[in-house]
């Protein structure tokens, strides 16, 4: 008989909550349920080792667009960050020690990817489908993030091609690009980073450009011994430094979304820059020059991109892509390049972040389904019609101009007021009432209306309707704000189960 056949090892245990994804907001989300005096949580990581974007993304150049001292937790600050903006390895090791700090190592179940979630009504619990067998949770809290699926575009002819194919999320360290023949196609922040490393490498670079993005430079330096000193003696200083350059970027909403007209002075310093950067090729500087307002996609910050496009070795097309064929990719312009390698930079499909994954709420309604159009939650937590589940970083809770750290922990602590309130008073269910999530979300579309993401261009922001549901639209502490105290008076509370 096998191991375990015909054995009855009696009911599932019943987690109190299951997390999914082990970034930092699953890793945030167990370190505050611990602290709330709630011990019975699982991690769950569909990979077999945890750490969430800063794991995933390992292509060469990968680094953070946030100052170091700002993109870390504010219950746990690292005076010891090599450089003012962090780059992926040294973020991956701060996430492995807060994870192994806080005692999280025996909470993560990695290799356990969730397949299916379906809501039960009369126990107010969560059945979990995973990789790893059948879980039971009273409450389910999804930290997968916005940037957890990549986007891959559809191109003509690509089963034909006999090259290497990979994403920037999913980089392949054992192809050697030496000497190769490369078309990139994307030019996102994946892209920005990748191609000045690369093309240095390989015998030619192809970057397919759909839209240019606006580019400032990358104001990035080493930290001096005696500056980490400073940082790790003396508490305050390190206090007031995080809190000026809060300040600093926080300040840049106004150019967002008060006052769009100040994106002028962005656009005129990104010309500059280009004009400086790419001083010989007029045809070149037209070519990545954008057309549209400054901030309506993504700023990208970058000191060595334009001086790699202007290489003898790579070309800018801007005509699009025909179809691919064996060992070539054909451009509308009819042109034949010959290819040994095809990346793409295109980013992370947002609108459709859980992928596949079937989550059933109250009726066996999916989310899928519920998500049609963009998916609207309530604070950016909680979403009616399914009962004990949660979203950290949900949606509109992005940002354009801050750190995202800052919107973990307030969104957080939210969820976690409203888990302590179920438990506290026995309650079956917790659900964000209907109309009070289409006010809160009517309010915050009509806020968006006026900002500069929705200045006409084509984003990531925008679902392929047109509606963001990505971007917080104030000041990241307007939404610590409202995410302070939990507001049950906008919710269902069923009674004991």
């Amino acid at each position: 008989m096998a191991s375990g056949e015909g054995v009855d090892n009696g009911p599932v245990p019943v987690l109190e909550v299951a997390v999914i994804g082990s970034g930092f907001s699953g890793l945030c989300m167990g370190i505050k349920l611990r602290e709330a005096g709630i011990s019975n949580f699982a991690i769950l990581e569909k990979d077999a080792v945890f750490g969430g974007t800063w794991r995933v993304n390992h292509y060469p150049g990968a680094a953070c667009d946030v100052p170091s001292h700002l993109y870390s937790f504010s219950f746990a600050q690292n005076a010891d960050w090599s450089r003012k903006f962090p780059a992926q390895a040294e973020l991956l090791r701060y996430t492995e020690h807060i994870a192994r700090h806080y005692g999280l190592i025996e909470r993560i179940r990695l290799g356990t990817a969730l397949l299916a979630a379906d809501y039960d009504a009369a126990s107010g619990c969560w059945q979990l489908t995973t990789s790893g067998g059948q879980l039971t949770a009273r409450n389910l809290v999804i930290a997968t993030g916005a940037l957890s699926r990549p986007a891959m575009p559809t191109v003509p002819g690509l089963e034909n091609f006999r090259g290497k194919v990979f994403h920037s999320a999913h980089w392949d360290h054992d192809y050697d690009l030496r000497g190769k023949r490369v078309a990139v196609i994307g030019t996102g922040a994946s892209a920005i980073q990748f191609v000045p490393v690369i093309a240095g490498q390989v015998a030619q670079l192809d970057l397919y450009q759909r839209t240019a993005p606006w580019v400032l430079p990358r104001p990035d330096r080493a930290i001096t011994a005696v500056e980490r000193w400073l940082l790790r003696r003396v508490k305050p200083l390190q206090a007031l430094y995080r809190g000026l350059t809060y300040v600093r970027y926080e300040a840049r909403l106004l150019a967002f979304a008060k006052w769009p007209w100040l994106m002028r002075a962005v656009e005129w310093h990104a010309r500059r820059h280009i004009a400086r950067q790419i001083p010989h090729d007029a045809a070149l500087r037209a070519k990545v020059t954008p057309t549209y307002r400054a901030g309506c996609k993504r700023l990208l910050l970058s000191s060595d991109y334009y001086p790699a496009l202007a290489r003898s070795n790579v070309a800018v097309i801007t005509d699009g892509i025909a179809e691919v064929r064996a060992g070539s990719v054909v451009g509308r312009d009819g042109r034949e390049r010959p290819v040994d390698a095809i990346i793409y930079g295109t980013g992370f499909d947002v609108e459709h972040a859980l992928g596949p994954v079937a989550v059933r709420g109250r009726d066996g309604v999916l989310l899928s389904e519920a998500a049609r159009g963009g998916l609207e939650a309530y604070k950016g937590a909680a979403i009616a019609g399914f009962p004990n589940l949660y979203m950290i970083i949900g949606p509109n809770t992005g940002l354009g101009h801050n750190s995202m750290i800052y919107m973990i922990e307030a969104n957080v602590r939210y969820v976690v007021q409203a888990l302590a309130l179920r438990r506290a008073r026995g309650l079956r269910a917790v659900e964000v009432r209907a109309d009070a999530s289409r006010r809160y979300n009517d309010q915050l579309q009509r806020r968006l209306r006026g900002t500069v993401w929705s200045s006409g261009c084509k984003s990531w922001y925008l679902t392929s309707g047109g509606r963001n549901s990505t971007l917080w639209p104030g000041f990241t502490f307007e939404y610590r704000r409202i995410t302070r105290q939990f507001d049950s008076a906008a919710y269902r509370l069923d009674g004991a189960a």
